[in-house]
Protein backbone atom coordinates (compact mmCIF):
# COMPACT_ATOMS: atom_id res chain seq x y z
CA UNK A 1 0.00 0.00 0.00
CA UNK A 2 3.02 1.84 0.60
CA UNK A 3 4.50 1.69 -2.24
CA UNK A 4 1.24 2.54 -4.27
CA UNK A 5 1.24 5.61 -2.37
CA UNK A 6 4.72 6.48 -3.82
CA UNK A 7 3.86 5.75 -7.34
CA UNK A 8 0.99 7.70 -7.43
CA UNK A 9 2.73 10.52 -5.86
CA UNK A 10 5.58 10.18 -7.81
CA UNK A 11 3.20 10.38 -11.11
CA UNK A 12 1.16 13.27 -10.31
CA UNK A 13 4.78 15.17 -9.75
CA UNK A 14 5.97 13.95 -12.88
CA UNK A 15 2.77 15.24 -14.74
CA UNK A 16 2.99 18.67 -12.96
CA UNK A 17 6.62 19.18 -13.92
CA UNK A 18 5.64 18.06 -17.62
CA UNK A 19 2.94 20.51 -17.76
CA UNK A 20 4.87 23.59 -16.55
CA UNK A 21 5.55 25.50 -19.67
CA UNK A 22 8.87 27.60 -19.74
CA UNK A 23 10.33 30.42 -22.51
CA UNK A 24 13.74 31.26 -23.39
CA UNK A 25 13.67 34.76 -24.21
CA UNK A 26 15.29 35.24 -27.23
CA UNK A 27 15.56 38.92 -28.01
CA UNK A 28 17.66 41.74 -26.58
CA UNK A 29 16.21 42.27 -22.89
CA UNK A 30 12.24 43.51 -21.94
CA UNK A 31 11.06 43.96 -18.60
CA UNK A 32 8.92 42.16 -16.35
CA UNK A 33 6.41 44.56 -14.39
CA UNK A 34 3.91 44.43 -11.36
CA UNK A 35 0.80 45.60 -13.34
CA UNK A 36 -0.06 44.19 -16.82
CA UNK A 37 0.70 47.24 -18.60
CA UNK A 38 3.60 48.92 -19.98
CA UNK A 39 3.64 51.93 -17.43
CA UNK A 40 3.47 49.80 -14.12
CA UNK A 41 6.92 49.26 -12.24
CA UNK A 42 9.50 47.00 -13.10
CA UNK A 43 10.06 44.48 -11.09
CA UNK A 44 13.32 43.15 -13.22
CA UNK A 45 14.72 43.07 -16.64
CA UNK A 46 14.83 40.02 -18.45
CA UNK A 47 17.71 39.41 -20.59
CA UNK A 48 18.40 37.39 -23.81
CA UNK A 49 18.65 33.38 -23.05
CA UNK A 50 17.03 33.98 -19.71
CA UNK A 51 14.88 31.27 -19.35
CA UNK A 52 11.32 32.22 -18.16
CA UNK A 53 8.14 30.06 -15.98
CA UNK A 54 4.45 30.91 -16.85
CA UNK A 55 2.76 30.84 -14.40
CA UNK A 56 -0.39 31.49 -15.31
CA UNK A 57 -1.60 29.94 -18.75
CA UNK A 58 -4.47 32.50 -19.64
CA UNK A 59 -3.74 35.75 -21.50
CA UNK A 60 -4.39 38.80 -20.01
CA UNK A 61 -5.07 42.02 -21.55
CA UNK A 62 -1.81 40.39 -23.58
CA UNK A 63 0.32 39.63 -20.75
CA UNK A 64 1.38 36.67 -19.12
CA UNK A 65 1.90 35.92 -15.80
CA UNK A 66 5.38 34.82 -15.31
CA UNK A 67 8.19 33.56 -13.30
CA UNK A 68 12.18 33.94 -13.36
CA UNK A 69 15.07 33.54 -11.31
CA UNK A 70 14.22 29.71 -10.22
CA UNK A 71 10.77 30.99 -9.90
CA UNK A 72 11.31 33.05 -6.88
CA UNK A 73 10.78 36.38 -8.60
CA UNK A 74 7.00 36.76 -10.36
CA UNK A 75 5.75 39.82 -12.60
CA UNK A 76 3.86 40.66 -15.60
CA UNK A 77 5.89 40.42 -19.07
CA UNK A 78 3.97 41.05 -22.71
CA UNK A 79 2.53 38.29 -24.52
CA UNK A 80 3.89 39.64 -28.07
CA UNK A 81 7.64 39.40 -26.55
CA UNK A 82 6.63 35.47 -26.57
CA UNK A 83 4.42 34.91 -28.73
CA UNK A 84 3.71 33.21 -30.82
CA UNK A 85 4.58 30.20 -28.39
CA UNK A 86 2.17 27.23 -30.35
CA UNK A 87 4.60 28.06 -33.79
CA UNK A 88 7.81 27.80 -31.71
CA UNK A 89 10.04 24.93 -32.09
CA UNK A 90 9.42 22.81 -28.56
CA UNK A 91 12.69 21.24 -26.97
CA UNK A 92 12.21 18.36 -24.39
CA UNK A 93 15.28 18.34 -21.42
CA UNK A 94 15.33 15.68 -18.92
CA UNK A 95 16.65 15.58 -15.87
CA UNK A 96 16.99 12.66 -13.23
CA UNK A 97 15.54 12.53 -9.89
CA UNK A 98 16.45 9.91 -7.22
CA UNK A 99 13.16 8.39 -5.68
CA UNK A 100 13.34 6.88 -2.55
CA UNK A 101 12.91 2.81 -3.58
CA UNK A 102 12.32 1.65 -7.38
CA UNK A 103 9.02 2.36 -9.42
CA UNK A 104 6.68 -0.64 -9.84
CA UNK A 105 5.46 -1.47 -13.33
CA UNK A 106 1.62 -0.41 -14.00
CA UNK A 107 -0.55 0.76 -16.59
CA UNK A 108 -0.85 4.72 -16.42
CA UNK A 109 -4.43 6.08 -15.33
CA UNK A 110 -6.34 6.67 -18.58
CA UNK A 111 -5.47 9.91 -20.66
CA UNK A 112 -2.43 10.86 -18.01
CA UNK A 113 0.82 11.55 -19.17
CA UNK A 114 3.09 8.47 -20.21
CA UNK A 115 5.90 7.70 -17.99
CA UNK A 116 9.70 8.41 -19.38
CA UNK A 117 12.71 6.53 -17.70
CA UNK A 118 16.26 6.75 -18.98
CA UNK A 119 18.06 3.79 -20.41
CA UNK A 120 18.65 0.93 -17.78
CA UNK A 121 22.58 -0.42 -17.57
CA UNK A 122 23.39 -3.23 -15.52
CA UNK A 123 24.46 -1.78 -12.41
CA UNK A 124 21.80 0.75 -11.81
CA UNK A 125 18.28 0.56 -11.49
CA UNK A 126 15.91 3.13 -13.21
CA UNK A 127 14.90 6.19 -11.84
CA UNK A 128 11.46 8.56 -11.97
CA UNK A 129 12.11 11.11 -14.65
CA UNK A 130 11.19 14.90 -14.60
CA UNK A 131 10.23 15.92 -17.69
CA UNK A 132 9.80 19.72 -18.52
CA UNK A 133 8.71 20.95 -21.82
CA UNK A 134 10.90 24.06 -22.94
CA UNK A 135 9.53 26.42 -25.90
CA UNK A 136 12.50 28.76 -27.22
CA UNK A 137 11.10 31.57 -28.46
CA UNK A 138 12.68 33.25 -31.53
CA UNK A 139 11.59 36.93 -30.94
CA UNK A 140 13.82 40.32 -31.34
CA UNK A 141 13.46 43.48 -30.27
CA UNK A 142 13.80 46.74 -31.90
CA UNK A 143 14.48 50.15 -30.34
CA UNK A 144 13.73 53.30 -31.78
CA UNK A 145 15.32 56.67 -30.96
CA UNK A 146 12.74 59.22 -31.13
CA UNK A 147 12.68 62.86 -31.09
CA UNK A 148 9.14 64.32 -31.27
CA UNK A 149 8.79 68.31 -32.50
CA UNK A 150 6.32 70.81 -32.66
CA UNK A 151 5.06 73.02 -35.91
CA UNK A 152 7.68 75.23 -34.77
CA UNK A 153 10.55 72.78 -34.67
CA UNK A 154 10.12 72.97 -30.40
CA UNK A 155 11.10 69.85 -28.59
CA UNK A 156 7.83 67.82 -26.94
CA UNK A 157 8.27 66.46 -23.86
CA UNK A 158 6.39 64.25 -20.88
CA UNK A 159 4.66 62.16 -23.88
CA UNK A 160 3.46 58.93 -22.69
CA UNK A 161 3.52 55.05 -24.94
CA UNK A 162 -0.51 55.66 -25.20
CA UNK A 163 0.06 58.62 -27.81
CA UNK A 164 2.47 56.60 -29.81
CA UNK A 165 2.16 54.28 -32.61
CA UNK A 166 4.60 52.58 -34.57
CA UNK A 167 4.61 51.05 -38.35
CA UNK A 168 6.76 48.47 -40.13
CA UNK A 169 5.53 48.23 -43.64
CA UNK A 170 2.22 49.97 -42.23
CA UNK A 171 1.36 47.14 -39.74
CA UNK A 172 1.06 48.96 -36.22
CA UNK A 173 3.37 47.09 -33.73
CA UNK A 174 3.42 46.56 -30.23
CA UNK A 175 5.09 48.82 -27.93
CA UNK A 176 7.44 46.80 -25.28
CA UNK A 177 8.50 50.16 -23.62
CA UNK A 178 9.29 53.67 -23.60
CA UNK A 179 11.78 55.40 -21.61
CA UNK A 180 12.85 59.41 -21.68
CA UNK A 181 15.41 58.77 -18.97
CA UNK A 182 18.99 60.34 -20.67
CA UNK A 183 21.44 57.62 -21.50
CA UNK A 184 25.21 58.02 -22.48
CA UNK A 185 26.02 59.47 -25.93
CA UNK A 186 28.65 58.02 -27.82
CA UNK A 187 29.22 60.11 -31.21
CA UNK A 188 32.31 61.43 -33.31
CA UNK A 189 32.68 64.40 -35.29
CA UNK A 190 34.15 63.27 -38.95
CA UNK A 191 35.42 66.81 -40.40
CA UNK A 192 36.39 67.47 -43.27
CA UNK A 193 39.91 68.72 -44.23
CA UNK A 194 39.47 69.35 -48.12
CA UNK A 195 40.84 72.80 -49.10
CA UNK A 196 36.95 73.72 -50.50
CA UNK A 197 36.32 73.85 -46.15
CA UNK A 198 39.39 76.09 -46.03
CA UNK A 199 37.76 79.15 -44.74
CA UNK A 200 35.33 77.58 -42.89
CA UNK A 201 37.78 75.68 -40.29
CA UNK A 202 38.76 78.14 -37.66
CA UNK A 203 34.45 78.23 -37.03
CA UNK A 204 34.40 74.42 -37.85
CA UNK A 205 36.58 73.97 -34.52
CA UNK A 206 34.68 76.04 -32.71
CA UNK A 207 31.78 74.76 -33.13
CA UNK A 208 32.72 70.87 -32.43
CA UNK A 209 34.58 72.30 -28.99
CA UNK A 210 31.12 73.59 -28.39
CA UNK A 211 29.20 69.90 -28.74
CA UNK A 212 32.24 68.04 -26.70
CA UNK A 213 32.08 70.89 -24.52
CA UNK A 214 28.16 69.57 -23.58
CA UNK A 215 29.41 66.15 -22.85
CA UNK A 216 28.36 64.74 -19.44
CA UNK A 217 30.23 62.68 -17.19
CA UNK A 218 29.86 58.95 -19.21
CA UNK A 219 29.52 60.61 -22.36
CA UNK A 220 32.61 59.71 -25.23
CA UNK A 221 33.70 61.45 -28.40
CA UNK A 222 36.11 60.97 -31.15
CA UNK A 223 37.40 63.37 -33.67
CA UNK A 224 38.05 62.28 -37.51
CA UNK A 225 39.37 64.13 -40.07
CA UNK A 226 39.19 63.34 -43.83
CA UNK A 227 40.22 64.21 -46.95
CA UNK A 228 40.42 61.36 -49.70
CA UNK A 229 39.77 57.67 -49.02
CA UNK A 230 43.77 57.16 -48.29
CA UNK A 231 43.19 60.15 -45.65
CA UNK A 232 40.58 59.00 -43.30
CA UNK A 233 42.29 59.64 -39.40
CA UNK A 234 41.37 59.27 -36.54
CA UNK A 235 42.68 62.03 -34.83
CA UNK A 236 41.85 61.62 -31.35
CA UNK A 237 39.65 58.17 -30.69
CA UNK A 238 36.73 57.84 -28.11
CA UNK A 239 37.15 59.73 -24.70
CA UNK A 240 35.69 61.63 -22.55
CA UNK A 241 38.59 63.72 -21.55
CA UNK A 242 37.42 67.21 -23.34
CA UNK A 243 41.00 68.65 -23.14
CA UNK A 244 42.26 66.01 -25.69
CA UNK A 245 39.15 66.48 -27.53
CA UNK A 246 39.83 70.07 -28.07
CA UNK A 247 43.39 69.61 -28.71
CA UNK A 248 42.81 67.07 -31.48
CA UNK A 249 40.26 69.93 -32.68
CA UNK A 250 42.94 72.63 -32.70
CA UNK A 251 45.63 70.32 -34.30
CA UNK A 252 43.04 69.70 -37.59
CA UNK A 253 44.60 71.61 -40.71
CA UNK A 254 43.32 71.66 -44.18
CA UNK A 255 45.10 69.72 -47.44
CA UNK A 256 44.82 68.22 -50.87
CA UNK A 257 42.90 65.89 -52.33
CA UNK A 258 40.03 64.21 -54.00
CA UNK A 259 37.18 63.75 -51.00
CA UNK A 260 36.14 61.04 -50.17
CA UNK A 261 32.75 61.79 -47.90
CA UNK A 262 31.14 57.79 -48.32
CA UNK A 263 34.22 56.76 -47.21
CA UNK A 264 34.48 58.71 -44.01
CA UNK A 265 30.80 58.15 -43.18
CA UNK A 266 31.22 54.56 -43.93
CA UNK A 267 34.33 54.05 -41.68
CA UNK A 268 33.58 56.14 -39.28
CA UNK A 269 29.44 54.99 -38.45
CA UNK A 270 31.07 51.25 -38.04
CA UNK A 271 33.33 52.13 -35.46
CA UNK A 272 30.41 54.24 -33.45
CA UNK A 273 28.11 51.44 -33.67
CA UNK A 274 30.99 48.69 -32.45
CA UNK A 275 32.19 50.73 -29.40
CA UNK A 276 31.11 49.09 -26.02
CA UNK A 277 28.35 47.31 -28.03
CA UNK A 278 26.30 45.67 -25.37
CA UNK A 279 22.86 43.56 -25.83
CA UNK A 280 21.66 44.22 -22.45
CA UNK A 281 19.22 47.26 -22.16
CA UNK A 282 21.09 49.23 -18.99
CA UNK A 283 24.21 49.41 -21.19
CA UNK A 284 22.20 51.43 -23.54
CA UNK A 285 23.78 54.53 -25.81
CA UNK A 286 22.33 56.60 -28.26
CA UNK A 287 25.10 56.81 -31.13
CA UNK A 288 25.16 60.03 -33.20
CA UNK A 289 28.20 61.12 -35.83
CA UNK A 290 27.95 64.38 -36.63
CA UNK A 291 29.47 65.50 -40.19
CA UNK A 292 30.89 68.73 -41.37
CA UNK A 293 31.52 68.83 -45.00
CA UNK A 294 30.35 70.33 -48.28
CA UNK A 295 29.39 66.51 -49.15
CA UNK A 296 30.21 66.37 -52.26
CA UNK A 297 31.83 62.97 -52.78
CA UNK A 298 34.94 62.54 -55.29
CA UNK A 299 37.05 59.89 -54.77
CA UNK A 300 35.36 56.67 -52.55
CA UNK A 301 35.25 52.94 -52.80
CA UNK A 302 31.96 52.35 -51.18
CA UNK A 303 29.24 53.42 -52.80
CA UNK A 304 26.28 54.87 -51.24
CA UNK A 305 23.95 51.81 -51.56
CA UNK A 306 26.97 49.97 -49.33
CA UNK A 307 26.99 52.73 -46.89
CA UNK A 308 23.00 53.54 -46.60
CA UNK A 309 22.91 49.00 -46.23
CA UNK A 310 25.20 49.86 -43.01
CA UNK A 311 22.90 52.44 -41.81
CA UNK A 312 20.16 50.48 -41.94
CA UNK A 313 21.53 47.45 -39.64
CA UNK A 314 22.90 50.12 -37.29
CA UNK A 315 21.52 52.66 -34.23
CA UNK A 316 23.92 55.64 -35.32
CA UNK A 317 21.98 58.98 -35.81
CA UNK A 318 23.40 61.49 -38.08
CA UNK A 319 23.91 65.12 -38.11
CA UNK A 320 25.04 66.69 -41.03
CA UNK A 321 26.35 70.38 -41.23
CA UNK A 322 26.14 71.13 -45.23
CA UNK A 323 29.00 73.97 -46.46
CA UNK A 324 26.93 73.47 -50.37
CA UNK A 325 26.63 77.28 -51.15
CA UNK A 326 30.10 77.35 -53.23
CA UNK A 327 29.47 74.10 -55.01
CA UNK A 328 28.80 74.28 -58.61
CA UNK A 329 25.10 74.81 -59.45
CA UNK A 330 25.39 74.38 -63.33
CA UNK A 331 25.85 71.11 -64.55
CA UNK A 332 29.76 69.45 -64.91
CA UNK A 333 31.38 68.25 -67.84
CA UNK A 334 29.34 64.98 -66.71
CA UNK A 335 25.90 66.68 -66.64
CA UNK A 336 25.63 66.56 -62.71
CA UNK A 337 24.39 69.67 -60.04
CA UNK A 338 26.76 69.28 -57.68
CA UNK A 339 25.62 71.64 -55.40
CA UNK A 340 21.70 69.41 -55.64
CA UNK A 341 23.23 66.22 -55.30
CA UNK A 342 25.46 67.14 -52.39
CA UNK A 343 22.52 68.65 -50.92
CA UNK A 344 20.30 65.19 -51.66
CA UNK A 345 22.69 62.96 -50.06
CA UNK A 346 23.43 64.97 -46.92
CA UNK A 347 19.43 64.97 -46.22
CA UNK A 348 19.07 61.47 -47.08
CA UNK A 349 21.63 60.17 -44.42
CA UNK A 350 19.95 62.73 -41.79
CA UNK A 351 16.44 61.90 -42.91
CA UNK A 352 16.86 58.03 -43.08
CA UNK A 353 19.05 57.81 -39.53
CA UNK A 354 16.43 60.16 -37.53
CA UNK A 355 19.08 63.16 -37.56
CA UNK A 356 19.36 66.20 -38.58
CA UNK A 357 20.50 68.38 -41.32
CA UNK A 358 21.92 72.06 -41.68
CA UNK A 359 22.68 74.01 -44.35
CA UNK A 360 23.99 77.18 -43.09
CA UNK A 361 23.95 80.50 -45.35
CA UNK A 362 27.16 82.08 -42.80
CA UNK A 363 29.65 80.54 -40.78
CA UNK A 364 28.44 82.73 -37.87
CA UNK A 365 25.86 80.18 -37.97
CA UNK A 366 27.83 77.67 -36.71
CA UNK A 367 27.98 77.97 -32.39
CA UNK A 368 23.81 77.86 -32.84
CA UNK A 369 24.00 74.78 -34.66
CA UNK A 370 26.33 73.27 -32.56
CA UNK A 371 24.22 74.32 -29.63
CA UNK A 372 21.38 72.81 -31.38
CA UNK A 373 22.78 69.45 -32.29
CA UNK A 374 24.03 69.05 -28.38
CA UNK A 375 20.44 69.89 -27.35
CA UNK A 376 18.64 67.57 -30.12
CA UNK A 377 20.98 64.33 -28.94
CA UNK A 378 19.33 64.88 -25.14
CA UNK A 379 16.04 65.13 -25.59
CA UNK A 380 14.78 61.70 -27.49
CA UNK A 381 12.51 58.90 -26.13
CA UNK A 382 13.70 55.31 -26.04
CA UNK A 383 10.89 53.19 -27.20
CA UNK A 384 11.31 49.33 -27.88
CA UNK A 385 8.51 47.25 -30.05
CA UNK A 386 8.32 43.67 -30.76
CA UNK A 387 7.77 43.05 -34.99
CA UNK A 388 5.15 40.89 -35.43
CA UNK A 389 6.43 40.07 -38.68
CA UNK A 390 8.82 36.94 -37.91
CA UNK A 391 10.35 36.27 -41.33
CA UNK A 392 13.99 38.11 -41.35
CA UNK A 393 17.40 37.46 -42.51
CA UNK A 394 18.53 40.88 -44.20
CA UNK A 395 15.59 42.17 -45.28
CA UNK A 396 14.28 45.86 -44.92
CA UNK A 397 11.49 47.24 -43.42
CA UNK A 398 10.15 50.46 -43.52
CA UNK A 399 9.41 52.34 -40.10
CA UNK A 400 7.14 55.24 -39.11
CA UNK A 401 6.25 56.74 -36.19
CA UNK A 402 3.19 58.43 -35.74
CA UNK A 403 2.53 60.77 -32.32
CA UNK A 404 -1.00 61.99 -31.60
CA UNK A 405 -2.03 65.29 -31.96
CA UNK A 406 -1.60 67.83 -28.47
CA UNK A 407 -4.30 68.91 -26.24
CA UNK A 408 -5.49 71.52 -28.58
CA UNK A 409 -5.23 69.90 -31.76
CA UNK A 410 -1.31 71.53 -32.31
CA UNK A 411 0.39 69.46 -34.60
CA UNK A 412 3.50 66.73 -33.41
CA UNK A 413 5.94 65.01 -35.52
CA UNK A 414 8.02 61.76 -35.02
CA UNK A 415 11.55 61.48 -36.63
CA UNK A 416 13.09 58.12 -35.81
CA UNK A 417 14.91 56.17 -38.60
CA UNK A 418 13.11 55.24 -41.59
CA UNK A 419 14.73 51.47 -42.20
CA UNK A 420 15.96 48.44 -40.62
CA UNK A 421 17.72 45.67 -41.54
CA UNK A 422 16.24 42.43 -39.81
CA UNK A 423 17.87 39.91 -37.79
CA UNK A 424 18.31 36.67 -38.53
CA UNK A 425 17.66 33.39 -36.01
Amino acid sequence: MKTFITLILALLFASSVFAQRQAEVIVTSTFLRKLPNTTSEKVQTVQKGEKITLEKAQDTNGWYYVSVSNRTVKGWIRKDTLSPLAKAETVRETTQKVAAKPPVKSSPPANSTPAVSLPATPAATPNPVEVEEVVRVYTEEVSLNVRVVDDNNRTVKNLNPSQFKIYEDDVLQPISSLTTAEVPVINALVIDNSRSLRTQLAKIIEAGKIIVGTNRPKDESAIVRFISKDKIEVVQDFTWRKNSLDNALDNLFVEGGQTAVVDAVYQTAKKVEEYQKSEKREDVKLRALILVSDGDDRSSSYTEQQLFDLLRASQVQIYAVGFINNLRKEPDAMGINRQEKAKSFLTRLAQETGGKVYFPNSIEELPQIASDISAEMRTQYLISYTPTNENRGGIFRKIKVEIADGANKEKRIAITRAVRTTTPK
